[in-house]
């Protein structure tokens, strides 16, 4: 157990101070807080483990995502990082929860090395009122501690870096690596595992916002497909941007804050993620400008996973408590650089649950090192890595929540499959849908404008593309049609069809035979 520590719950102000006077970091133009952390910028799914017991060796979903480790070699490592604490001058400590409902309330106690990773803990998970503090017992703990390594040989992990789960004892373990959204992964993770098998509750790596009438949307989508961007809309109440819960009564954030991109940000672009960045908010591994103190978030010589995390109330139109009904709508994004899928279609329940388990993107050339052409990527529940359970169990849990229906309107819940990718042709070739035609896409299905027009079938991915949208053109509705070249399309899309099926071959010993038969079918 770690020792007392005087830095238990310090303010930011506080914090900020200590890092700066520590030489961690260094302030911006915006009075954001500068980090560099180190080797690791972005997380190491490789090096996540749960440990293997009595109660995971049966539930979990054992393979190369949710690695298995033995109590053993959790135990070694946690009493090297205790030992290790103890020992420091200095570790900083914070309470805090994850769950913005009561009921499912987790309380989270974070200890940390360094100051600004107590800080990121403070900005990225709910704060306690002063008086919920006074009794604050804690439901899990996080001990985060970069310094701290393995020992391949000792400790059975993959290198020197590494995240433990472990459910029996409630605690996550990490070392080796100082990038903070393990920290926020790993309780992520945590309520993936807790609230659908404990509470039949779907958890949710989406963002979630409200109209003005209360109704709720929820935007799932990988990096790169406009989930942020889409989300944070002025005209709507954000709930969150990252993780959801969606309870029998209603949806409800897990976090407290945002933890954004910055590559390339501006502030025509998201204009309520750039004013978010000041005093309070963490930049994480951001160049600068020739001054010294300005962001250049062009600058990808760190890397290109540049971060900034703030409270959520650095954003002023926010839902109160992080709460919303049960959603309306629900949009899956997908950036489709092949140009095949259409700008926007409607999904049936067993389509939704289908491309809800494919989870499906494109890479394009030059995100990552060696990638030339398209790269069609699959990722479960657009959340794989986070997935203690087999993804067709949380798809169980979305066919049942969308059956139940909505609360408000109609009480139907639409699901949405939208393309914010390439029209006309692949990348190299055709051009990426203009970012206000899927606003006005979107903006025609919250309204309910999109229920009162005629559909057509796009075949192979029978998939329904409505034939009008306000402030869209008819033109680009299918995509088939928006190529010089018919038969070049055919030919695309057939081998996107089958890089869905493959994919999808994991999945078809535990999905229902409806939800295979939703997906592109090759007859």
């Amino acid at each position: 157990m770690i020792k007392s520590t005087n830095n238990h719950n310090l303010q930011p102000a506080v914090l900020v101070e200590k890092t700066i006077a520590n030489g961690q970091g260094k302030m911006s133009n915006t009075g954001a807080l500068v980090i560099n952390t180190g080797t690791f910028t972005g997380r190491s799914p490789q090096d996540r483990f749960i440990v293997k017991d009595d109660i995971t060796k049966d539930t979990v979903d054992w393979g190369a995502i949710n690695i298995p480790i033995d109590q053993e070699s959790y135990q070694k490592l946690y009493e090297k990082m205790i030992n290790y604490a103890n020992g420091c001058e200095e570790i900083y400590s914070r309470d805090a929860y994850a769950c913005a409902s009561v009921k499912y309330r987790l309380n989270v106690r974070v200890h940390t090395e360094y100051p600004w990773q107590n800080m990121f803990a403070y900005n990225m998970f709910l704060r306690p009122s002063s008086k919920e503090l006074a009794t604050f017992s804690p439901d899990w703990e996080v001990f985060a501690f970069p310094t701290v390594t393995a020992d391949p040989s000792i400790h059975n992990t993959r290198q020197e870096n590494f995240a433990i789960i472990n459910f029996t004892e409630k605690k996550i373990i990490i070392g080796g690596t100082a990038y903070t959204g393990e920290i926020k992964k790993g309780i992520f993770s945590v309520l993936n595992y807790v609230l659908p098998t404990n509470n039949n509750i779907l958890s949710m790596h989406c963002s979630a916002n409200v109209g003005a009438s209360g109704d709720t949307a929820l935007f799932f989508g990988l990096s790169g497909t406009g989930k942020t961007t889409l989300s944070n809309d002025p005209e709507r109440r954000l709930i969150g941007d990252d993780e959801h819960g969606w309870a029998t009564s209603s949806v409800f954030n897990f976090e407290g804050g945002c933890y954004a991109k910055t590559i390339d940000l501006s502030a025509n672009k998201e204009p309520q993620i750039f004013a978010a960045i000041k005093f309070g908010a963490i930049l994480e591994n951001i160049g600068f400008q020739e001054d010294g103190c300005t962001p250049d978030y062009s600058d990808v010589s760190i890397t290109q996973n540049t971060r900034v995390s703030y409270p959520i109330y650095h954003i002023d139109n926010i839902m109160y408590k992080s709460r919303g009904d049960l959603p309306e709508n629900i949009f899956f994004l997908t950036c489709d650089a092949f140009g095949v899928l259409p700008p926007i279609s409607k999904l049936t329940k067993e389509q939704a649950m289908y491309h809800f388990i494919s989870g499906y993107t494109a890479k394009i050339a030059g995100t990552e090192v060696g990638i030339t052409e398209p790269k069609a990527t699959f990722s479960a529940c657009f959340g794989a890595p986070f997935l203690p359970l087999h993804a067709t169990k949380y798809a169980k849990i979305l066919g049942e929540k969308i059956d139940a229906g909505s609360k408000i309107g109609d009480g139907k819940i639409n699901v949405w499959l939208i393309n914010t990718g390439w029209t006309g042709g692949s990348f190299g070739e055709g051009s990426r849908i203009e970012l206000s035609y899927t606003r006005a896409m979107i903006k025609a299905a919250l309204n309910g404008k999109l229920n009162k027009v005629e559909y057509q079938n796009l075949d192979l991915f029978n998939l329904a593309i409505p034939t009008e949208c306000p402030d869209v053109p008819n033109a680009i509705l299918n995509p088939r049609p928006t190529w010089r070249n018919g038969e070049d399309y055919d030919k695309v899309a057939l081998n996107l069809a089958n890089l869905f099926i493959d994919n999808f071959k994991d999945f078809e010993a535990e999905a229902d035979p409806k939800i295979t038969a939703a997906g592109p079918q090759l007859s």
